[in-house]
C-alpha cells in the first residue's frame, strides 16, 4: 500500500471519529440545560416490540432525547436478525451509527454494507431501506434533524 492510500485510510478514520463526536456530542438541547448521560448498550431501556406496515416485526426502540428546537429525536433501534425495513424516506436528514451487528442499507440507487462503527448520513427525502443478515440482530443509534416521519415508497 502506498503512502497516499495509507493517508486516505487514516484520514477517513479520523473523519469518522470526528463525525461520531458531532453526532453524539453536539446538540441544540440547550446549553447548560442538558444533563450528562453515560450509557452502556447493555443498560439501554428498550421499549416493547413493534413493527409492521413497512417496519420490521420485532423492532424495538429506546428514545434518548428530543431536541426542543427542531423536534429531532435521538434513539436506539434494534432490528431482529433477518429483518427488512421497507423502502421509505423522511422529511429531515437522519444521522446513524451502527453500534452492534451489521446491516445492508440501500441509499437511493447504491447499496452499502455497514458494520460496527459505521456512520451514515441519510439526506431528507432520500429513499432508503435496511436489510439485516440472518445471523444476528443490529442496533443503530439515530439522530434526526427534525420530527420523525415515514413515507413508504411503492415499488
Amino acid at each position: 500500500m502506498n503512502t497516499t492510500s495509507k493517508f486516505k485510510i487514516v484520514s477517513l478514520r479520523v473523519l469518522s471519529i470526528i463525525l461520531l463526536g458531532i453526532l453524539l456530542g453536539t446538540s441544540s438541547y440547550g446549553h447548560g440545560q442538558t444533563s450528562p448521560v453515560a450509557l452502556n448498550l447493555d443498560d439501554v431501556n428498550w421499549g416493547p416490540t413493534a413493527g409492521g406496515n413497512g417496519s420490521p416485526l420485532g423492532l424495538r426502540t429506546a428514545r434518548q432525547g428530543i431536541d426542543p428546537v427542531t423536534g429531532g429525536i435521538t434513539y436506539y433501534a434494534m432490528f431482529p436478525a433477518g429483518s427488512h425495513f421497507d423502502l421509505h424516506w423522511h422529511t429531515h436528514d437522519e444521522y446513524v451509527v451502527v453500534v452492534k451487528g451489521s446491516v445492508v442499507i440501500e441509499l437511493g440507487e447504491k447499496t452499502h454494507t455497514l458494520t460496527v462503527g459505521s456512520y451514515v448520513v441519510i439526506p431528507g427525502e432520500m429513499n432508503h431501506s435496511w436489510d439485516v443478515p440472518l445471523d444476528d440482530e443490529v442496533v443503530i443509534l439515530v439522530r434526526r434533524a427534525g420530527p420523525a416521519d415515514f413515507h413508504y415508497v411503492d415499488k
